[in-house]
């Protein structure tokens, strides 16, 4: 595993999966692979390559709220990535699969989670997940708040640590790199700070600025 911190993936929210993939065929020009679910948080998703010099090992995650699927429970109240938030669901409808989100792997998550904590910023307890694959279970440690919320309006990343395996490494090479990554806040000072405090690439290939 990498002894450093970077960004993991890219998260896009969809109203139905099938309406993500269509949105990627259309934006992207590929189809996204076949993902899995995760029944703990009753979301499933779609995954595509973006790995590059500037983000190793990277990909985009398409996800979506699992028909078949069961609400979180106990100890989380909510989805993660506030895929739960009336405001967010009513925006994707209307308005098609939208980036929402990213995700930084990060090579000690209780570390990284007690930097943000002594920023004020309570990015949530690390959890254990996993969910089957064909090359076998898939595991990780995840950050996650039991409200599900996303912290700076999802600029700042949800923190991960994968296990021995990283879902990038069976994915097909579609010719789709992830060159650079731009954020916009009205709080940039404390953006970039955190980003800073997780040993993050902050400047380049990571872009922080101001604005609405």
């Amino acid at each position: 595993m990498s002894t450093i911190s970077q960004l993991d993936h890219l998260v896009v929210m969809a109203a139905t999966l099938e309406e993500g993939v269509q949105w990627c065929e259309d934006t992207l020009g590929v189809t996204p692979a076949a993902g899995g679910r995760h029944a703990f948080m009753g979301t499933h998703n779609r995954l595509l390559r973006t790995s590059s010099d500037a983000f190793a090992a990277s990909y985009l995650e398409i996800i979506a709220i699992d028909p078949e699927g069961v609400p979180p429970t106990a100890p989380f109240d909510k989805r993660w990535f506030d895929m739960d938030a009336a405001w967010l669901r009513a925006s994707v409808t209307q308005h098609g699969p939208q980036l929402i989100h990213w995700v930084a792997r990060v090579p000690d998550i209780a570390a990284s989670t007690e930097a943000l904590r002594a920023l004020d910023l309570p990015a949530g307890a690390p959890q254990a997940a996993s969910r089957q694959t064909p090359r076998g279970l898939l595991e990780w440690q995840i950050g996650l708040r039991s409200d599900g919320q996303r912290l700076l309006d999802g600029c700042l990343p949800t923190l991960i640590r994968w296990g021995a395996i990283h879902p990038e490494a069976s994915m097909q090479d579609q010719g789709v790199q992830l060159l650079g990554l731009e954020l916009q806040h009205p709080q940039a000072g404390t953006l970039r700070a955190a980003l800073l405090a997780l040993n993050l690439p902050v400047d380049a290939p990571i872009q922080v600025q101001g604005g609405a």
